[in-house]
């Protein structure tokens, strides 16, 4: 089932849109909470995007340009905003069409089924892990957090990698050692603890200093 996303203000608007999609199958999430959409399209993670350009906080543009970073999930602008200005900017931030308001929800659903069927073969679903805002790009091993962003070496985004895909649980420093060389034999200690520094002083750059957790004796932790 394709999934998506509605973000819309205009409440009526979003519920009879949603309503309209499911009739045709596609499961729908319309956002309620416009502070961190970016979060919940990678919650989501959704097939296509309806994005309104008139929104609390921060404009469509502003997100849709902030999804780029991250995905490449069709978006689609709606808006009764619809000068040429408008719609150039929608297209120069990264959007793949725009539907005027008020529009028919048929017409609608059709640009939206043809959009779904040109973009998958699923290459712009997204590839990134998420974990407390913290967003880490696996197309690019660049790490994002509160709209910056850094990039890693092959051994810090791979240690990151880890422990982000088993936040909550400690990694020894061996399994580490395995998934970074393939072998915790022969690889001097002290050449992981370069890395990780090198990690956590990025991380602190990001505004994460204690981001990734030392427990003594057994390992490290994102908790």
């Amino acid at each position: 089932m394709y999934k998506i996303m509605i973000i819309e203000d205009d409440l009526t608007i979003s519920e009879a849109i949603k309503e309209h999609l499911s009739k045709w199958g596609y499961d729908v999430f319309c956002v309620t909470e416009f502070r961190n959409i970016t979060e919940q399209v990678v919650d989501f993670d959704p097939h296509l995007v309806l994005l309104d350009v008139m929104l609390p906080f921060y404009n469509g543009f502003y997100w849709c340009n902030e999804l780029r970073k991250i995905s490449k999930v069709p978006v689609v602008f709606i808006s009764s905003a619809s000068d040429n200005m408008n719609i150039i900017m929608a297209m120069n931030m990264g959007g793949d069409d725009f539907i005027t308001k008020p529009f028919d929800l048929n017409v609608l659903t059709a640009k939206v089924g043809a959009l779904i069927r040109r973009t998958y073969s699923f290459q712009g679903r997204m590839n990134v892990i998420e974990h407390k805002g913290v967003i880490l790009n696996l197309n690019d091993t660049t790490v994002s957090y509160n709209n910056q962003k850094v990039e890693l070496t092959k051994n810090e985004f791979k240690i990151l990698q880890l422990l982000m895909e088993h936040a909550g649980r400690v990694i020894s420093r061996e399994d580490i050692m395995q998934c970074l060389w393939e072998s915790d034999s022969f690889i001097d200690d002290n050449t992981l603890t370069v890395n990780m520094t090198r990690l956590r002083k990025k991380l602190a750059s990001l505004g994460l200093e204690n981001f990734i957790t030392t427990k003594k004796g057994l390992g490290y932790i994102v908790e």
